[in-house]
């Protein structure tokens, strides 16, 4: 039966429509340049969507350092003793005052966190730099200090002014608030001018709490020419000066070499500690919205791109 029945004829297939509007509308489609510009605006949209809803963050790290720092006031002698080059960098002659500011400019940049001044003195104190944390600034006074030949040096008055330049120093140090308070004496001479003596000036020095370290610069046989200082034999005062660090709880160190006196400053270095800490200051900054509306302007743009460049075919 199933044979005869498939030998035989149907009815032929057909769907019934009320007019020719609905075949016509099936011809129209999305136009190649709406397809190729809208499909990638929407794709882009969707990518932007999703890396939106994934929350992105601009993070910026700021190190913050809390130290606790010491106040340190400097004081430098620029007599013309200075001028003497009886120490040595690889094998040539130097002078004192070259030989005090490398190894004094190296001990600043070891010291970061503490707030330091520089006094110079001769005949009398000169303040250079206030005490600071604006270390460039104290290392160019550093490096412009110059002896008084002709009238053109940091301190016009001749002489070896001690005990002024440390009451001047610690006059500085007097009023600031800070847990550890030092002076550091670079002299080459003893003193003969001033005031006030130097061991005078170390018994005030004491009652406001203050340490002083004190480094006398120069060898045995550098001495002093006739032509600088008339009584060579108050070159060096070596028992003065260890009295002074005895009197205020600091320590006296004699340099005669350029190794000498980076050692010395190394032991400052190492007694007088500066305790600091770092904190870490994050900021977070939301991006998403960005994403979102790109997404949004992406979409928008599709949408409206594809259904204006709809055309018949």
């Amino acid at each position: 039966m199933l044979l005869i029945l498939r030998r035989g004829k149907g009815a032929a297939g057909a769907v019934m429509f009320p007019n020719l509007g609905v075949l016509v509308s099936l011809g129209k489609k999305v136009n190649r340049l709406s397809w190729n510009i809208g499909f990638p605006l929407a794709f882009s949209a969707l990518i932007m969507a999703i890396l939106g809803m994934s929350r992105p963050v601009w993070r910026n790290e700021y190190q913050s350092r809390i130290a606790s720092g010491i106040d340190i006031m400097l004081a430098f002698d620029v007599s013309l003793s200075m001028d003497i080059d009886d120490f040595r960098l690889r094998g040539q002659p130097m002078r004192r005052i070259d030989a005090a500011k490398q190894v004094v400019d190296a001990f600043i940049s070891r010291r970061p966190d503490d707030r330091i001044g520089l006094v110079a003195f001769a005949g009398r104190p000169v303040s250079v730099s206030p005490i600071t944390l604006d270390h460039d600034w104290l290392r160019q006074g550093l490096d412009g200090l110059k002896l008084n030949r002709r009238g053109s040096g940091t301190v016009q008055e001749q002489g070896t002014a001690i005990g002024s330049a440390l009451a001047t120093a610690a006059t500085r140090l007097n009023n600031r608030e800070a847990k550890s308070k030092i002076i550091v004496l670079i002299t080459d001479g003893a003193s003969n001018s001033g005031k006030i003596s130097p061991l005078e000036a170390a018994k005030h020095i004491k009652t406001l709490g203050i340490r002083t370290y004190t480094v006398a610069i120069g060898t045995k046989e550098g001495r002093v020419s006739g032509s600088i200082q008339r009584f060579p034999r108050q070159e060096f005062d070596l028992p003065t000066l260890s009295k002074i660090a005895a009197e205020t709880g600091g320590e006296h160190f004699w340099a005669q070499s350029l190794e000498d006196l980076e050692n010395n400053f190394q032991t400052i270095d190492n007694l007088e500690k500066t305790e600091s800490r770092s904190l870490t200051v994050t900021d977070d900054r939301e991006l998403y919205p960005w994403f979102v509306g790109v997404a949004l302007l992406f979409a928008t743009g599709s949408a409206v791109f594809i259904i204006l460049n709809r055309t018949t075919v």
